[in-house]
Parts: structure tokens; C-alpha cells; sequence
């Protein structure tokens, strides 16, 4: 018999196909990562902390609020920082929801959202997405009941890349004026698209953002939430003392005095990567989601052999199945050089 909750047992884990995943060997474009390195005074900030001899002290997290908060153009007290964006998450659904309660999560999306909703054993609802209307808006708001608790709007959508407007996301918040509204931004670089400027009149959004892309520190795990100031004080009493480790600090300081390094990127990517790889798309004939993100879901006739193809060559993407079951390949974005690699490997069998 199991100590734990009777659910829990019967879930299974989410496990991202990491193994065998080396940048030194491939082009990772399965992630929708960060494709270059971090700038040299990013790396340079966590050489010197652990120089410092700081190692064996607890975190303390200075103004890194309040920095955060100006780059948002909040208060500090609308932000709190977690452990990556799906601590974030993880603290939202398990402060707002009961066991029995209604979630509803539009998908394919993130397999994050559904993880812990489970673990919560709430009852999961999901409206589709589709690649000619995009957002399931109104079959969102025909499924908000006086159970419903939660509602997932990941801001682009991930695999599809999918753009939700303004408009919709605050009109779903005023028809569910009860649930929490967890708005993913963590694509919000590469958008510029938010719901941040007005968390105070909507007191139930709540947005999830990260620095694991754009910025490209996944390995320190760094996010954070964005909301009401009564939000932030709530969750910050389930939040630990210590989740966020002091690297991921001295990082994200470094980062946030060094933010051209992302600009740059962000621009080569969408205003010179994407467009060339949607050519490339357009001429060959293959179908894809339009996507306002760094990765595009795309449906070529032979999925599994393409992939293949791509990993024999050392570029890694990330086969995903919409809601039919049909496989297609989400495709991450790099800078030119690597977009030119992936598609001269692509022409070699497409």
C-alpha cells in the first residue's frame, strides 16, 4: 500500500527526452532553446560568485525584485521570483486549486500545466487548438462553470506558436472572475505581447516568465510571476525561503546589465531565421502552424524519417503529434549560420 496520495501512484512523470542531448555534438533545435552561448559577463558574474567564497551561504536576494520589476514596468511588489517559470507554475495551481475542481487547459500545449493539475487531481478540460482559428477562445469560456478554478493560456503557445490576444485573455479573466488566470509569457521576448500593465485590475491574472529562453540560462532555473500585489504575498507563503539558488542571482543580474546580447539575438532570429526557414517551408510545399515564436510546428509527409535524417547529421528537433495523432516536428530557431546548416541538410532529403 503507498504512503502517498492514490493518483499519484497511477500518473506518470514527465520526462523530457534529454539523454544523449550535447551541444558540443549537436545543433539542439528540440528545446526551443537559447541556440548561442550567454554573454562573456554573464558567465564572467558566476565565475566571480563562486570565487568569492559565498558558496557556503544561504541565498539572499538583494533588489533583484526590484530590477526584475522595472524591466516588467511593474511594482515590485506585482513580482516574485521561483525556481524557472514551472516552479511558478507549480505554486499557482497548487495555491488556487482544490482536489475535484475544474481545470481547463487548452492543448496541445505544455506538458507542465497537466502535470501538476494531476498531481492536484483536478478534472482537466480541453479545448483545442486548431491551425485555422488558433486559440479556442469560445470554447474556453462555454466551458468556465462554478468549478472552474483554473485556466491555462500559454501566450504564445507551445508546440504551435500559436498568438492569444489581449483582448480574449482579459475577456476569459472577467468571465471567470474565481479562477486563476495563469498566463504563460516565457516567450515574451520574442512577442513583446503581456498582460502585466494591468494584473491590478484583473486580480485574477496571473503571469508566468522565464529566463530560460530568450536569456539562455535554463540551467540555473530562473523565472518568476507577475501579479496582484495580494497574489504575490500569498504565494510567497508557500514559496520557500531559498528555492532560488544565489548562481541563478549573480546570473540574471549580469543579464539584465548586459540585455543587448538578447535583443540581438531575439532580432536575428525572428527577423532573419524565421523568415528564411518559412521560405524554405513555403517552396517546398510543407505545411506548418504560423507561429509568432522561435520555433515553428511543422508537418512534412515523412516525420520519422526526417528527424532521423536530422539526428544522423547531428541537428536534434522535436517530434510532437497535434490533437489527432498526426507527428509533426517542432523545429527550434537559431541564428543565420544555423539556419542555413538546418535547411542544407533538410535539401539533402526533402
Amino acid at each position: 500500500m503507498s504512503i502517498f496520495k492514490s493518483h499519484i501512484a497511477q500518473m506518470g512523470a514527465y520526462k523530457p527526452p534529454l539523454e544523449g542531448r550535447d551541444p558540443h555534438e549537436h545543433l539542439l533545435l528540440d528545446f526551443n532553446e537559447r541556440t548561442l552561448p550567454v554573454c562573456p559577463a554573464v558567465k564572467q558574474a558566476m565565475i566571480d560568485f563562486i570565487q568569492d567564497d559565498r558558496l557556503q551561504c544561504y541565498p539572499s536576494y538583494g533588489n533583484i525584485a526590484t530590477r526584475l520589476a522595472d524591466y516588467c514596468s511593474v511594482a515590485p511588489e506585482q513580482v516574485m521570483i521561483t525556481n524557472g517559470s514551472d516552479q511558478g507554475i507549480d505554486l499557482i495551481i497548487r495555491s488556487a486549486c482544490r482536489e475535484g475542481e475544474e481545470a481547463i487547459i487548452p492543448g496541445p500545449s505544455f506538458a507542465m500545466y497537466h502535470q501538476v493539475a494531476k498531481v492536484e487531481n483536478l478534472k482537466i478540460i480541453e479545448p483545442s487548438y486548431t491551425k485555422e482559428e488558433g486559440f479556442p477562445k469560445q470554447a474556453v469560456l462555454d466551458a468556465v462553470s462554478d468549478r472552474t478554478r483554473l485556466i491555462v493560456i500559454s501566450n504564445p503557445n507551445n508546440p504551435s506558436g500559436t498568438v492569444v490576444n489581449r483582448a480574449d485573455i482579459l475577456e476569459i479573466a472577467k468571465a471567470a472572475p474565481d479562477a486563476a488566470i495563469l498566463v504563460d509569457e516565457c516567450y515574451f521576448e520574442y512577442t513583446r505581447e503581456t498582460v502585466a500593465d494591468v494584473v491590478d485590475q484583473y486580480p485574477n491574472l496571473l503571469i508566468t516568465r522565464t529566463f530560460s529562453k530568450t536569456w539562455g540560462l535554463p540551467s540555473v532555473r530562473f523565472g518568476y510571476v507577475i501579479s496582484h500585489e495580494a497574489n504575490i504575498r500569498a504565494l510567497l507563503n508557500v514559496r520557500g525561503p531559498y528555492d532560488v539558488n544565489q548562481l541563478a542571482i549573480a546570473a540574471i543580474e549580469a543579464a539584465l546589465d548586459n540585455p543587448g546580447y538578447t535583443e540581438q539575438y531575439v532580432k536575428e532570429v525572428m527577423e532573419v531565421s524565421k523568415p528564411m526557414f518559412e521560405d524554405f517551408l513555403n517552396r517546398k510545399g510543407i505545411d506548418y502552424w504560423p507561429s509568432v515564436a522561435n520555433f515553428i510546428w511543422t508537418f512534412p509527409d515523412n516525420p520519422e524519417e526526417i528527424e532521423k535524417h536530422l539526428r544522423t547529421n547531428h541537428i536534434l528537433v522535436r517530434p510532437k503529434a497535434d490533437e489527432s495523432g498526426k507527428v509533426g516536428l517542432r523545429v527550434n530557431l537559431g541564428n543565420k549560420a544555423q539556419t542555413e546548416r538546418l535547411i542544407n541538410t533538410l535539401s539533402l532529403i526533402i
